[in-house]
């Protein structure tokens, strides 16, 4: 025992720099005691629930009615509370209203000639529900939650007790007067977002957020004010980082494919890219050029007129062009990237109309190209010249975008470890045995968690004002080979066949070869040697990651090696419906184990709030941990204990008078 007490005051000596500024927050015995007590309790609550979805691309009405919805977890609230007591429809009206509480109210005004009757009902249900989501947290994060203006009213009706009759007069009249006084609509909007917060505690975004779908950048407007994120970059999230920091190829990779699949609301309406340069530059150097290789597939129901698409194919082989221009003098500057095959423009007999590849030589399907010398394929013309640099000004300018990617810098990282997890997007590089591949990387080879820890500094040194201008420059240069790169952890294949895709008839040089990775993701040990490199610990350990659609159309599973790994791509994008078959993932994470939400397609917000449509979605048992899992067991539960140890540690000097109380 004295050993046991002479040891704590050793520690607490060592310790008294640290012990006097948590002073600062616990200047008394009370306060640090009272902590301690809490935090004790807290260990003892039930895990959280996280939710993590991959692959958004651009899908904003169907991402955003997922997380009003908490993956379906809502609905199945509301079921598990009225499900005898209720009409399916008033069930089903009542999802509606907490998904959308401010366009629903409007259709029940119109609607209801008893308006107070239904905020009075309205009000008792959606309390209950908020007291249901709300059970696994304190009382203290509860708070912290609650909006200001309601936050006193919304915590004494959430701990009103059924069995308590002395009081039930004094939450009736509560809710009497929330009516009474005009303040039921604001009061019932402010309960439904409380309701879609609580369902969630904690959001993973496993990367591609960007590209394909309308609205990404009301996707990131959302994201960069959700209360608790953490976002794993993706490829096409990277090329629109290396866009925003000047990266040539990248701005026109972000071009091209919006003008490929039709989509410009998020570079016109979101981000205000000036695209009337390229447009006049594109009318002009492809008049006579009917340009029918770059004809836009445009998903969706607005579809552009005749001009419009004549238009946008022609804007779309301008950029194309742009794009296979400066990608060649990247791969020049650059020869450690060992990409220089990949200057296809340099392997073109623009007189004959071919290309040579690997020693077999094809016919160009398309050979107008006005503003290629021959001489100096990659050379950009002066007009060229001129419209990148007005466009790059155009990405470096708009606030929005800068503000948004300084989100993906803050929240987000190439990978990360929670609760037993590993968290990324694509791949690790392998070799053909399974074990780690080292990539030569700014001089320095590394392999694992080394490699995505290098890649992740790099990065941010594109946005780091004290970095020197060369390191600056390489790093921007940099997105480029994240974007496409054979041994980037983001893209991982052989290569990106865009030039063959458009340009040579045979699909056998489309053939993108995938990287070790992803041939040998099923084996147990393989996925065992990842999660041993990233320290990943604990009895039931994880990868979780998408990036490559799961095509459960073709009796695909998106659980590997033996529940190891999870893909969790189910294809949000309207672009691979067709692929996966179904209309996007979720998996979550609570207490009780893990559950793959399968999603199908998605109609439109307005069809959820007219007719109360929802996400068909279907649940999957992917592991039931055989217990109920509390904090304790968590992260936070590790963090939480450190934080006591140092409680105690405070408090013993408090006691044997190392540090005075104040009181």
């Amino acid at each position: 025992m004295y050993k046991e007490k002479k040891e704590d005051l050793h520690s607490v000596m060592q310790d008294l720099r640290y012990l006097n500024l948590l002073a600062r927050d616990f200047p008394n015995i009370p306060k640090v005691t009272t902590e301690i007590i809490n935090l004790e309790a807290i260990l003892h609550l039930p895990k959280p629930t996280e939710h993590f979805l991959a692959d958004l691309h651009g899908e904003n009405e169907a991402f955003l009615h997922v997380l009003r919805n908490a993956s379906g977890n809502i609905k199945r609230k509301v079921q598990e509370l009225f499900g005898a007591t209720m009409r399916e429809q008033e069930k089903k009206d009542l999802c509606t209203l907490i998904y959308y509480p401010e366009q629903k109210l409007e259709l029940v005004k119109q609607s209801d000639e008893h308006i107070e009757d239904y905020y009075q009902s309205t009000l008792h249900h959606l309390i209950k529900v908020c007291r249901s989501v709300s059970s696994k947290y304190t009382r203290s994060k509860v708070r912290k939650s609650l909006p200001a203006e309601f936050a006193y009213i919304i915590e004494e009706l959430l701990h009103e007790s059924n069995d308590d009759r002395n009081k039930q007069a004094y939450y009736q009249v509560i809710v009497q007067t929330i009516i009474d006084t005009k303040r039921a609509e604001p009061f019932i909007i402010e309960l439904c977002h409380l309701i879609q917060r609580l369902s969630i505690d904690q959001l993973h975004i496993l990367g591609d957020i960007y590209d394909r779908g309308p609205g990404a950048h009301l996707i990131m407007d959302k994201l960069c004010t959700y209360h608790k994120l953490d976002i794993q970059w993706g490829n096409h999230d990277i090329v629109w980082m290396g866009a925003a920091a000047g990266n040539r190829a990248c701005l026109a990779a972000v071009l091209r494919m919006a003008l490929r699949y039709g989509n410009m609301q998020t570079l016109e309406e979101g981000y205000a890219i000036n695209l009337v340069p390229l447009a006049t530059f594109a009318m002009e150097t492809y008049a006579d050029d009917p340009c029918e290789l770059f004809e836009p597939k445009c998903l969706g129901k607005h579809q552009p007129g005749d001009k419009q698409r004549r238009l946008m194919a022609q804007m779309h082989k301008a950029i194309s062009v742009i794009q296979f221009k400066v990608e060649s003098q990247l791969y020049r500057r650059h020869p450690e990237w060992k990409m220089e095959d990949r200057c296809l423009l340099h392997q073109c007999d623009f007189a004959a109309g071919t290309i040579t590849l690997e020693g077999k030589t094809y016919e160009l399907q398309d050979n107008f190209f006005p503003t290629i010398d021959p001489e100096h394929p990659d050379r950009l013309s002066d007009e060229e010249r001129e419209l990148v640099e007005r466009l790059r000004r155009s990405f470096r300018m708009s606030e929005r975008l800068q503000r948004h990617v300084r989100c993906l810098l803050t929240r987000g990282s190439m990978f990360n470890v929670v609760n037993s997890n590993l968290l990324y997007h694509a791949a690790v590089p392998l070799e053909a045995d399974g074990s780690l591949k080292k990539v030569s990387l700014f001089e320095q080879e590394c392999s694992g968690m080394r490699l995505m820890q290098r890649i992740d500094q790099t990065v941010r040194t594109a946005y780091d004002e004290a970095a020197e201008d060369d390191e600056k420059s390489n790093a921007r240069d940099f997105f480029w080979y994240l974007w496409c790169g054979p041994d980037s952890p983001l893209f991982n294949k052989s290569k990106m066949a865009t030039f063959e895709r458009y340009f040579i008839a045979d699909r056998a040089t489309w053939k993108e070869q995938k990287g070790w990775y992803f041939q040998l993701r099923d084996d147990v040990k393989i996925c065992d040697n990842i999660l041993d490199d990233f320290e990943v610990t604990g009895v039931h350990r994880h990868i979780i990651n998408g990036h490559v659609p799961v095509h459960v159309s073709d009796g695909e599973n998106p659980i590997k090696a033996d529940g190891r790994l999870m893909v969790i791509d189910g294809g949000f994008a309207e672009a691979y419906h067709h692929t996966t078959g179904i209309a996007g993932y979720t998996l979550v994470y609570h207490s009780r184990g893990f559950q793959l939400v399968q999603h199908e397609h998605f109609t439109s917000t307005a069809e959820a709030i007219k007719n109360g449509t929802d996400i068909v979605s279907s649940t999957q048992l992917v592991e039931m941990t055989g217990h109920r899992e509390m904090v304790s067991e968590t992260d936070k539960g590790e963090e939480i204990r450190a934080q006591i140890a140092e409680l105690k540690k405070l408090l013993l000097a408090y006691r044997k008078g190392f540090i005075k109380e104040i009181t």
